[in-house]
């Protein structure tokens, strides 16, 4: 028996959170005949002073997952949705604050946008100019992420997105590499280049005595730079355009110290057409689904540290 006479426990207890994953808020604002939509899935993740109900089940430090949904949405309401991370960062703010046991709040959101549908002039006078303005089309280029965590006195926002597929069909190579008596590759001097991007990117946005970024605009922006230098590089390996995709965030986005990529090698294999009597001049190909190279690394700004999980991008 130990000193407070509870049975000595034979192993303890680690890093442990709790709350409530996905939940799917979508806040519409009405400005007159002017709608916009924040179509959010929004996890909340608490830990702090939550070893009793670990050990003996007693839920008095507990607040329920319940309530953290129904912040979501009250928050939603309260608060509004000007961003995904501003509004992450209301709640990892009131669930720390408000709550004692509670130290550290991970909020990881994903969101979903949305544009406008244009109606055609002969349908205006029909229904009225105005109604266009609440007609909407999902759009499906990308998936915008962000993660904030905050531990009462300082900040980690960490935001990006995933699914988003880009092509070079020229102007990529590769050749030179390693070749032992496994290698069955041939070398190409002109290939398509074609990946799946997922991005993460910290913000050097850190506590409440900083400036904030403005968060829509740093999104846009980044994401320009991005594929642009997807672009605009020509490339010899998948990894030299990765380094420059995220040397150019850095060197155009100072809000920003880090990022770090996966980039499956969407491959593209050229159709053997001979036997059919045709010859194939990069035109024909073979979009392979797997296996696929994956290639992901971390670029950062001088003299900053990597705090990106390695594994984040692959979540």
């Amino acid at each position: 028996m130990t000193d407070d006479s509870r049975p000595a426990r034979p192993v303890m207890l680690g890093q442990n959170q709790y709350g409530k994953a996905e939940n799917r808020v979508v806040k519409i604002t009405r400005d007159g005949a002017t709608h916009h939509i924040k179509d959010l899935n929004v996890s909340v993740a608490l830990s702090g002073d939550m070893d009793e109900v670990h050990y003996s089940g007693s839920n008095a430090s507990v607040l329920p997952t319940d309530t953290t949904k129904n912040t979501v949405y009250a928050f939603a309401k309260e608060h509004g949705i000007e961003s995904a991370e501003q509004f992450g960062i209301h709640l990892a703010r009131h669930f720390v604050t408000s709550q004692e046991p509670i130290k550290i709040a991970r909020i990881r959101i994903e969101e979903y946008t949305w544009e406008r549908i244009e109606a055609s002039d002969a349908n205006s006078k029909f229904i009225g100019a105005d109604e266009v303005k609440h007609s909407f089309v999902r759009k499906g280029q990308e998936t915008r992420v962000t993660q904030i965590t905050y531990d009462g006195s300082s900040w980690e926002v960490i935001s990006g997105l995933k699914d988003l597929v880009v092509m070079n069909s020229t102007n990529s190579e590769f050749w030179g590499y390693v070749k032992d008596k496994y290698t069955t590759l041939p070398e190409a001097y002109d290939r398509i280049l074609a990946t799946q991007v997922a991005a993460r990117w910290r913000f050097n946005w850190s506590d409440d005595e900083q400036r904030m970024p403005h968060w829509e605009k740093s999104y846009e922006q980044t994401k320009k730079h991005m594929l642009q230098a997807f672009a605009e590089t020509y490339s010899l390996s998948l990894q030299q355009t990765l380094y420059q995709m995220g040397a150019r965030i850095i060197n155009n986005r100072s809000e920003i110290d880090e990022v770090r990529f996966s980039l499956p090698n969407k491959h593209h294999f050229l159709v053997d057409l001979e036997p059919f009597g045709l010859k194939n001049d990069n035109e024909v190909y073979f979009a392979a689904d797997r296996p696929y190279g994956l290639i992901e690394a971390t670029v950062l700004r001088d003299g900053c540290e990597a705090k990106i999980p390695v594994d984040l991008t692959n979540l």
